[in-house]
């Protein structure tokens, strides 16, 4: 394994090297970086020119050029990375500390939830082929997948932002509204779950009446300018996140890895009781602390109480537990939320930049966070939404194509649990292909969602590459290919390394 990965790292180096070249010599042949000053009727022109292509260096051999950039991020092996200044003189290791800064915030948490839900609904699609599940997640994938970012970021800014700032003026929701909605997502839900047509109906009861019910209480108590709950959020959360992780690692036939999932949910939600005064108010590192607090615990209750699955119940219980704090997270978010919509003038969904400009709260944690993900959300969703539906396409494939060998029906005729097939045999395997996109689909998106960012005011990587383009500066564009290129080189031989990890078989 290290022969093999020293020889691809030898490769990669050259392959960087010859395209790094290309890309340089591509760059300052484009166009003419004097073209604005050349056609400008200032009194200082010729003085502004020489200032220029003295900074861009323009009289130097491309060569020349191209070696003082080399030996700029040649001091990256010492720890002194110098991409050196753009055409006004600015120092590009700025620029790309801010720029790259602001796209891993945008596209991070995106990438993980589309991979997340992506592969989840590929699964479902896949086990439930042909079945109401997989027409209504194939429809809705295709729909996300062809429809225009451009197109669909600006409905977004439109309708998630604009119209729902509106309505936050009289927060309530007319019963046909409510009908409407409940219809839709109880006929949703009920196809997601497989059964005879009884099952389904009382699916679709019970599912129309609770989010018909939560919707008029949401109405009729103007929940959205007030969403103080105690610590009902996290209980509800907790709760939720332990049978699904119950049912995910071990099925819920299991009561010895159900109780231990409700305990760690409890035993969290007590330590946020306990340490409620320093939750009003917290650090990234109390929080931290929270969640290896939270880790630790669910570890020992997992292998006191986990029975004869310990690792799959400590796994359930940590999830478990991270469940939760996402719970608490929510809950103070909720209750500094009026108090927030007033601080950003009852307009609290952004529909342009990464933070509030001159914002009066930001030196406190949850208005600070609040700040950050209001701007966050309406981005997070249209790049998630693109996103998932590639993923559920590939996933549903891929696990076709598993479900369909021999070893697979050998374990179905063994008489193993339909949810062990699924989960120990068919989608381990049928991860090997998706892999490959995932760690391509990471390494791509740190270049920058280039429309997204441009469509909602973002100064990321894509932002960066543009500008650095538009204005023939190598500078700017050298940064972005240094970083988004070997992005790529690293996460495809880490895409090789986890082949290995997930089909033994590889390592020999």
């Amino acid at each position: 394994m290290y022969r093999f990965i020293a020889k691809r790292v030898g490769i990669s180096v050259v392959i960087l090297f010859l395209a790094s070249v290309l890309m340089f010599v591509l760059t300052i042949n484009s166009g003419d970086p004097l073209a604005d000053l050349r056609e400008s009727s200032s009194k200082n022109r010729e003085n502004l020119m020489a200032q220029r292509a003295a900074i861009m260096h323009l009289n130097d051999p491309w060569y020349v050029r191209y070696w003082d950039w080399l030996r700029g991020i040649g001091g990256c092996f010492r720890g002194s990375c110098d991409f050196g200044v753009n055409r006004s003189g600015q120092s590009v290791n700025t620029l790309l500390g801010n720029a790259l800064g602001s796209t891993i915030r945008l596209v991070l948490l995106a990438t993980i939830l589309a991979i997340i839900l992506g592969i989840f609904f590929g699964v479902m699609t896949a086990v439930r082929q042909y079945s109401g599940t997989d027409y209504t997640i194939t429809f809705l994938a295709f729909v996300f997948y062809s429809l225009p970012s451009f197109v669909f970021a600006v409905l977004l800014k439109e309708y998630g932002a604009i119209r729902f700032n509106n309505w936050l003026s009289d927060p309530t929701i007319s019963l046909l509204t409510s009908i409407i909605v409940a219809v839709l997502f109880a006929a949703f839900t009920q196809g997601m779950f497989a059964g005879d047509s009884k099952r389904r109906l009382l699916t679709f009861g019970v599912t129309f009446a609770l989010v018909l019910g939560i919707m008029q209480y949401i109405s009729v108590t103007r929940w959205f300018n007030n969403p103080t709950s105690g610590y009902i959020i996290e209980v509800i959360v907790g709760v939720a996140g332990a049978v699904l992780f119950t049912s995910l690692f071990t099925g819920l036939a299991n009561r010895r890895a159900l109780l231990s999932t409700l305990g760690t949910a409890a035993v969290m939600i007590g330590v946020a009781v306990a340490v409620q005064s320093q939750l009003w108010d917290p650090t990234w590192a109390f929080m931290f602390m929270l969640l290896a607090v939270g880790i630790a615990v669910a570890i020992v209750i997992g292998l006191v109480f986990g029975g004869y699955a310990k690792r799959s119940v400590v796994w359930a219980c940590i999830w478990t537990a991270v469940s939760v704090l996402v719970g608490i997270a929510i809950d103070f978010m909720a209750r500094y939320w009026p108090e927030y919509v007033s601080l950003v003038g009852g307009r609290p969904i952004s529909t342009i930049g990464s933070e509030t400009p001159n914002f009066a709260g930001s030196q406190y944690f949850w208005y600070s966070v609040l700040d950050n993900a209001t701007h966050l959300f309406l981005p997070t969703i249209s790049l998630t939404l693109m996103s998932v539906a590639a993923y559920t396409r590939y996933t549903r494939s891929s696990m076709l194509e598993v479900l369909e060998q021999d070893y697979v029906r050998t374990a179905r005729s063994k008489g193993l649990p339909e949810r062990m097939v699924i989960t120990r045999h068919a989608f381990r395997n049928a991860m090997i292909p998706i892999t490959t996109i995932v760690a391509f689909d990471f390494a791509g998106l740190i270049g920058g969602a280039v429309i997204t960012e441009n469509v909602f005011g973002w100064k990321g990587m894509g932002q960066l590459f543009a500008v650095g383009l538009r204005q023939i500066d190598p500078g700017p564009v050298m940064a972005f290919f240094a970083v988004t290129a070997t992005a790529a080189v690293v996460m495809n031989m880490l895409a090789d390394i986890a082949y290995a990890y997930i089909d033994p078989r590889i390592r020999r």
